[in-house]
């Protein structure tokens, strides 16, 4: 007997049948000029050497290099046989990172596309990767998994060096506080490590040495429930996410206190900060990206493009953000002052029923569905006693 994975074939409610019906229709929306891939989009990083490049992390198992202008796949790295959830590149040894389900974390030849290694330290799967380059250059790669631990590895040997225990559930984030040290003028390096267990907590990191920072008020617990990514900003406060529906900022001059709350609808998947503009942006598992000004705290405006949870984003030169999402699309939205006025502007005129719906392009020589019906039905009407065959495209 034959098996279908068809969901047709399946019972299904009213309810989850609008539901797909609503985003198969939202699917052909062109808003952020979407660059369409064949999985889910789990990860996003910018490409250190090209700044109209990007690199995506699918769970489909592997990791493409995208050519934002042309929307171009440049290469894809293959080899995990599970879904990989976060990607780094490093900016000077050719390499390519990105943890994997298989709890390993996969490393490729950027040049050549080949993988070179899986490093393998973790008990479940990889969640979070984070590249600091001390003194010299020299490059470590620190990684969080679902197992509450981190491991910092010597990035260029793969070799283990250190295993942080601290936290008591996974570690979903990890950011670099660059304002305690600039990158590679120091032997070592602060970072900042966020999970499911609502806390955040300081690392203190060498070849030689890491060890907690625990000094008050670390651990930090700001947040109700998992903490699902952090940033820091150029004055070094630390902007969070979490599945507690509220993005924040926590004052460094304040002992990381809250100083500002913006409430989501939704979970709060990711954030990044628009220190010209002024704006925070937001990813949110309603499916949308928001802009927020920063000072006041307002909605400035709702990016309506995604048709399923928004996983990632990327702030990239000129005032643009990269989202990605699970609905296997990257999109592009500016945050130039004409061009968000622009994009607040059509959205208005959208609600307001202003703007026409865009008209599925007519092959030559070939019918649409309704006009097949209106000819049918005066065919009908011409002879009423004929029975006439079903059409037929």
């Amino acid at each position: 007997m034959s098996r279908s994975n068809d969901p047709k074939n399946f019972f299904q409610t009213d309810s989850a049948l609008n539901e797909t019906a609503r985003k198969a229709s939202k699917s052909k929306n062109t808003k952020g000029s979407p660059i369409k891939l064949p999985s889910k989009l789990l990860a996003v990083a910018p490409d250190p050497q090209h700044g109209a490049q990007i690199y995506v992390a699918e769970a489909a198992g592997c990791v493409k290099r995208i050519m934002l202008e042309t929307g171009e796949t440049i290469k894809t790295f293959t080899g995990p046989a599970a879904p990989l959830t976060s990607v780094a590149v490093s900016p000077t040894s050719d390499t390519l990172f990105a943890g994997c389900w298989d709890k390993s974390i996969w490393t490729w030849s950027i040049s050549t596309g080949k993988p070179v290694r899986k490093l393998q330290g973790h008990s479940d799967f990889v969640k979070a990767l984070l590249l600091i380059t001390l003194r010299g250059g020299k490059e470590l790669l620190v990684s969080g998994s679902a197992d509450a631990t981190i491991v910092v590895w010597d990035a260029q040997s793969g070799e283990q060096l250190h295993k942080l225990k601290g936290h008591t559930r996974g570690v979903l984030a990890l950011a670099l506080d660059s304002f305690e040290h600039e990158p590679g003028t120091s032997d070592t390096a602060v970072i900042f490590s966020a999970g499911s267990d609502r806390e955040i907590r300081r690392w203190s990191i060498s070849v030689a040495n890491a060890t907690q920072v625990t000094d008050e008020p670390f651990p930090i617990i700001q947040h109700e429930t998992n903490v699902d990514a952090i940033h820091f900003d150029s004055d070094g406060d630390l902007w969070t996410a979490s599945a507690d529906r509220s993005a924040k900022c926590l004052s460094r001059s304040h002992a990381w206190v809250e100083d500002s709350c913006f409430e989501h609808p939704d979970y709060v998947r990711d954030v990044v900060v628009d220190e010209e503009g002024g704006w925070l942006v937001t990813a949110c598992r309603d499916e949308h990206v928001r802009v927020w000004d920063k000072a006041t705290g307002k909605l400035h405006h709702v990016f309506e493009g995604h048709y399923e949870e928004v996983t990632g984003l990327v702030f990239l030169s000129g005032q643009k953000v990269v989202s990605v999402s699970i609905d296997g699309s990257v999109r592009q939205w500016s945050l130039k002052s004409r061009e968000l006025t622009d994009a607040i502007k059509l959205a208005e005129e959208e609600k307001q029923g202003l703007v026409k719906e865009e008209k599925p392009e007519k092959k030559e020589g070939l019918m649409t569905a309704d006009e097949e019906a209106e000819l049918a039905a005066l065919m009908a009407d011409d002879d009423d006693d004929d029975e006439l065959p079903p059409l037929v495209e």
